[in-house]
């Protein structure tokens, strides 16, 4: 067992702007950082075909390409970028104590601090379209690429104060949005549904559902489905926006580090300390509000510079 033991500085779980960037300062720490991507080398980012509102590409980028700039440069700083997956974690409690993680069932590393970037997963209808059509014209994120259906036509599939804002940010942007609500009253707050109800391009189906979405290669429409009368209807659109949640990577932390009522990790004040002494959170799977690349990779930083503070204290 013992070959199958390495012993490091810091380790970080996940990938991603946050983990990349926590990576690049950490590596120039000289903390020596190692990081498991995890099965989506890239993270979300890698599922959105352009993004045009990280500060530093004027042109614009492919969401690929930008998380391989960010691991290009990780790496000529001496990040060991590793393809595995965290399938285990025994924490110390001890300030000073050591980590232990296991990779992909069989591996063990043993870590001084441990910096969790596993991010969220969009939560998706499952429809056999939706998914076909990710990047091209499905979204999950208003906010990373509504600018991209100015003066078109869009649908916002949801009905709670995500789905509602995002509405209401499309309908300044967008020629019209339609918002397909499952049930007969919209779960979002009084305020956010005055302001979609005050918002005169906004228009909400309620009692319907999604039931495919049109196109080949891109969006053309969708089909959405009264679910009282059975009736159908096609609703010519060139952008889905699925607006029902994010699921935060957290499942391996369950019953170790502390975690709010949906499963975001909890950090410290204005630090990404959490409650166990040397183990850091950055990136989406503690921020459940503003889940934008340049708030992960701010985050990022934060957390190699909590760990290099961390180490430094011991000595």
């Amino acid at each position: 067992m013992s070959d199958t033991i390495e012993r490091i500085k810091c380790l970080i779980i996940g990938s991603g702007p946050a983990g990349y960037t926590a990576a690049i300062y950490a590596a120039r720490a000289d903390l020596k950082p190692v990081m498991y991507t995890g099965m989506q080398m890239g993270g979300q980012l890698t599922t959105t075909t352009e993004v045009d509102n990280y500060p530093g590409y004027p042109k614009g980028t492919d969401g690929t390409m930008m998380m391989e700039d960010f691991k290009n440069q990780a790496e000529r700083f001496g990040t060991e970028v590793r393809f595995g997956m965290a399938t285990k974690v025994e924490f110390s409690t001890e300030v000073g104590g050591i980590h232990k993680v296991t990779i992909d069932e069989v591996k063990v590393v043993e870590a001084e601090t441990v910096i969790i970037s596993t991010g969220a997963t969009a939560k998706y209808l499952g429809l056999e379209s939706e998914q076909r059509l990710i990047g091209g014209g499905v979204s999950a994120c208003a906010t990373c690429d509504g600018f991209f259906y100015k003066g078109q036509d869009v649908v916002v599939v949801g009905a709670g104060d995500t789905a509602a804002e995002e509405a209401t940010y499309l309908a300044n942007i967008c020629k019209s949005v339609t918002m397909l609500v499952r049930r007969d009253v919209m779960r979002a707050s009084k305020a956010m549904q005055h302001r979609v109800e005050r918002t005169e391009n906004i228009k909400v189906l309620f009692n319907t559902e999604m039931d495919e979405v049109l196109g080949n290669n891109v969006v053309e429409g969708v089909v959405a489905r009264n679910n009282q009368s059975g009736e159908k209807q096609e609703i010519p659109v060139t952008g889905v926006f699925v607006a029902i949640g994010h699921k935060p990577n957290t499942d391996l932390f369950t019953d170790v580090l502390d975690m709010n009522e949906t499963g975001y990790l909890i950090t410290k004040g204005k630090s990404t300390k959490t409650n166990l002494p040397g183990v850091f959170a950055a990136g989406d799977v503690q921020d459940h509000e503003y889940r934008q690349a340049v708030t992960a990779a701010g985050t990022g930083c934060m957390a190699a510079l909590d760990a290099e503070r961390y180490l430094g204290a011991l000595i």
